[in-house]
């Protein structure tokens, strides 16, 4: 799952597969929704480091390994709180089959912070009977 989140709540998701997010699945989920004055703040996997070069972007890494959770404004603490709520939130399910898991992330999307706050507005859009922007 790769997360991108800004100080405002505004968060896309996306199912990049099992195993280390690649450069490839970067430029193709993260290109298409970065805004090209952004500072990308990541950990410090080297595919990130890559993308921000040849994507052009402005980078900054913290390395958790290393205990680093906060240098100055820059931090993923967004991103590590989305996780954590979305593990806690998909937990009460005992499992879900992966090729579901697309669904079940754009139900916590809709659930996190409030984004949709009514249950008949929450059946419409699981109906295809609304739409929601994302």
């Amino acid at each position: 799952m790769l997360v991108a989140r800004d100080r405002t709540g505004a968060t896309f998701d996306f199912i990049t597969g099992r195993g280390a997010v690649t450069m490839a699945q970067l430029h193709r989920h993260l290109l298409p929704v970065l805004d090209r004055d952004v500072l990308l703040v990541t950990d410090s996997h080297p595919a990130y480091k890559a993308f921000a070069r040849t994507a052009a972007i402005s980078h900054e890494a913290v390395n958790l390994r290393a205990g680093e959770r906060v240098r100055g404004a820059v931090h993923v603490q967004n991103v590590n709180a989305y996780h954590r709520r979305f593990r806690q939130w998909l937990a009460r399910f005992n499992g879900v089959a992966s090729r579901y898991l697309p669904n079940y992330l754009g139900w916590q999307w809709a659930v996190d912070g409030g984004r949709i706050r009514s249950a008949d507005k929450m059946l419409r859009i699981a109906l295809g009977m609304s739409n929601i922007q994302r």
